[in-house]
């Protein structure tokens, strides 16, 4: 098999497809501020490239394109686009202030797709890529192509597109499993062929884009990377349409610690994983499952004795990565309510918290106050707590108070006591079920017309005593947003998501200018 430059080198860039692809999971929609924070964490992660959305999808993807692009130091920003130029235009015009900007187009290749989707011959395609890298280029120099639908593609036309693409300009081929349906033997072999039949393959870097449908989208890329990709398009805790796409953390992790069999090193700062996919699981409300590689709840606790013997002999008996390798503490440190500020402070920067005074103040008033409900804080106790108290720093509107009736015979009843821009108001309603009846004081004390998409409730830690983590979706003219709150109440972390996620909704329409929605979409 023969190799370009980028197939020889050790280097695997990582492109990160959270705000595009991974938004693009029901329900995974995020907040213009969300993306900014999660594109500001991307950048410190150490990503290559940042698909930062579809800009011509919508004005507001456009704006949130544009403003990441302004704001990233470090990685190239990217915006997807069709094959025609009008979607390429727009995405140039939303990438051209970033420090590297990338336009990455595209166009189904595979017989089904030109067939059903496109309704486009062969040569009408090839025509269409040609053009469309063609155009790319002008505006940028980092122009990426991929073949949609490419491992369902014939052999020999997924060679002639290639070669075109890179002859037309492109630096980038990317070779999506759009399907999940490869296998990792089969998308080995397929990059390797793309290597000894493209004659100018030399003059890009190979790229891999696999979905998780069958559950080998980590398994396909790294095949890929074995057989000369480097560059792997993935997105944090896997997320994306369908059943997600290949997890960040996974393919950086096996990477490092495989080294033996796959010799290969991306930038990234491992010690952020665990810290992005806790920021992406409470921007989206997608929880990561408990038994999830690299970051899930439980991938360094150990409940089997015979695990637990093993462990207190040598760590390397049941654990093949140190968790502070990715950002989760070694040892939980249980605090309580009579551990001081020093200790709090001191866990706090151990979690990757640098709070201000006033802020760290409230979160160590929170704490004790937490510390009073519970017999044990644990690290994912105050992890919550802080980003709950982070959330709701900046609320338009405040829960005062709240007190819920409910019971067998009796219907449910919450009397709450808001605070709106300073004015406080105060008043009881009844629903069908305790929180239904919050939710429906909420609606009196501030009246408003949205729709409930979500209303999720999860445990932070173990016991009755466990501090609950609510998020609830709203959605409004178009505009979805997510709130969160926790506390050891689960009636009162519903208020607190609910409000959350009502504030959210006051800024959006603040920030909605009239002018806005004449632009072009």
């Amino acid at each position: 098999m023969t190799t370009n430059n980028a197939g020889q080198n050790n280097r695997v860039r990582i492109f990160d497809t959270t705000l595009r692809d991974g938004e693009q999971s029901p329900g995974a929609a995020m907040t213009f501020e969300e993306k900014l924070e999660v594109a500001d964490l991307l950048d410190n992660l150490g990503v290559d490239v940042i698909e930062a959305g579809f800009p011509i999808a919508s004005v507001g993807d456009f704006e949130a394109v544009s403003e990441i692009a302004r704001r990233v130091k470090n990685a190239s920003v990217c915006g997807l686009a069709r094959a025609g130029f009008k979607d390429i235009d727009r995405a140039g015009e939303a990438v051209r202030n970033a420090k590297r900007p990338r336009i990455h187009t595209f166009i189904s290749t595979s017989p089904v797709h030109m067939k059903h989707k496109l309704n486009m011959g062969a040569n009408a395609v090839l025509d269409a890529v040609g053009a469309s890298v063609s155009h790319a280029r002008n505006l940028v120099e980092e122009v990426q192509w991929s073949a949609e639908d490419a491992t369902r593609t014939e052999h020999d036309f997924l060679c002639r597109c290639v070669e075109l693409a890179i002859r037309s300009g492109a630096t980038t081929i990317n070779i999506p499993d759009t399907v999940g349906y490869a296998t990792p033997q089969e998308f080995f072999e397929l990059i390797a062929m793309l290597f000894n039949r493209v004659p100018n393959i030399d003059k890009a870097v190979i790229a891999t884009h696999c979905h998780n449908d069958l559950g080998l989208a980590v398994a396909n890329s790294l095949a890929g990377v074995l057989a000369g990709a480097r560059q792997v398009e993935c997105t944090i805790n896997g997320i994306g349409e369908r059943a997600g796409n290949a997890a960040l953390e996974e393919i950086v992790m096996a990477l490092r610690v495989r080294r033996d069999r796959m010799p290969f090193e991306t930038g990234i700062d491992a010690k952020l994983l665990s810290k992005a996919s806790k920021l992406v699981s409470n921007v989206t409300g997608f929880p990561v499952q408990y038994n999830k590689a690299i970051v899930g709840k439980n991938a360094f606790s150990h409940e089997s004795g015979i695990h637990q013997d093993g462990m207190l002999k040598n760590v390397e008996t049941y654990e093949i990565i140190r968790p502070e390798d990715v950002g989760v503490s070694a040892t939980s440190l249980i605090l309580g309510k009579l551990s001081g500020r020093h200790a709090f402070k001191d866990k706090l920067s151990q979690l990757g918290y640098e709070l201000a005074d006033a802020a760290f103040e409230d979160a160590f008033r929170r704490f004790k106050a937490l510390a009073d409900k519970k017999k044990s804080v644990f690290d994912d106790d105050i992890v919550a707590l802080v980003d709950d108290e982070i959330i709701r720093a900046q609320d338009i509107i405040v829960v005062k108070s709240l007190k819920v009736m409910t019971g067998v015979g009796i219907p449910p009843s919450a009397e709450m006591t808001l605070i709106v821009e300073g004015e406080e108001k105060k008043a009881e309603v009844t629903g069908d079920g305790a929180v239904d009846a919050i939710f429906n004081v909420i609606r009196e004390l501030y009246p408003h017309s949205v729709n409930l998409q979500l209303y999720q409730v999860k445990a932070v830690t173990e016991g009755t005593d466990a501090q609950a983590h609510v998020s609830v979706r709203l959605e409004e003219d178009g505009r979805t947003v997510t709130g969160r709150g926790a506390d050891t109440d689960t009636l009162v972390a519903s208020a607190y998501a609910y409000v959350n996620a009502l504030n959210k909704l006051l800024v959006k329409r603040r920030k909605q200018a009239p002018e806005a929605l004449n632009v072009a979409k």
